[in-house]
């Protein structure tokens, strides 16, 4: 996979803000400022979790962000299972 952006940077870094081209974004009306609300993110909760070595090796062989890439991919696995109800066993 090949994650190479095709972005011109530098482009971008020299653009003004008069530069960018905003004719598709609708203006945001009085309602949209009456419903906003300001959402401040959650602190993360801090736990030890023990899992086997090629799992914590592949992680740390991504880069600098295995421990960010861990706590998504738990969300993740997390939100998909939401939609299927827990039965306790008897």
């Amino acid at each position: 996979m090949n994650n190479t952006s095709k972005t011109d940077w530098n482009r971008i870094d020299a653009m003004n803000d008069e530069d960018i081209d905003t004719s598709d974004i609708p203006p945001l009306s009085d309602e949209f400022f009456a419903k906003a609300q300001l959402r401040m993110p959650k602190s993360n909760v801090k736990i030890t979790v023990q899992i086997d070595p090629e799992t914590f090796t592949w992680f740390q062989s991504q880069g600098e962000t295995a421990e960010q890439q861990m706590a998504v991919a738990l969300k993740i696995y997390a939100e998909a299972h939401k939609a299927y109800p827990t039965f306790e066993k008897e």
